[in-house]
């Protein structure tokens, strides 16, 4: 399996920005379809966003979409989250997942083998 590794979170204040990055060790990197989850305290695991294999199709969730932006690197074997326009809502640990097949269920944390530990992101008022 792969190994999933988070990394660019941290405290930032509300209007401000922040680049996630999810560094795989597995090859090659373009085989797995890639998404970002989030966690915030006493919540479920909620969906982010999702990338297909060689980036040519993106969804975000409604609460980010026009905010936040998901990519790739395959050459680097990285996934990112560009996060702009930070809210406080958007404190939570992010997650990033991977998983090999298709599937229809993108947005269920269920369809995903594979996970980061996570990182903090905590937007302050």
């Amino acid at each position: 399996q792969v190994q999933l590794v988070e990394s660019g979170g941290g405290l930032v204040q509300a209007g401000g920005s922040l680049r996630l990055s999810c560094a795989a060790s597995d090859q090659p990197f373009s085989t797995y379809r890639m998404a970002w989850f989030r966690q915030a305290p006493g919540q479920e695991r909620e969906f982010v966003a999702y990338i297909t294999r060689i980036g040519a199709s993106t969804v975000h969730a409604d609460s980010v979409k026009g905010r936040f932006t998901i990519s790739r690197d395959n050459a680097k074997n990285t996934l990112y989250l560009q996060m702009n326009s930070l809210q406080t809502e958007d404190t939570a640990v992010y997650y990033c997942a991977a998983r090999m097949t298709a599937t229809f269920e993108i947005m269920s944390e269920k369809s995903y083998d594979c996970w980061g530990q996570g990182t903090q992101v905590t937007v302050s008022s």
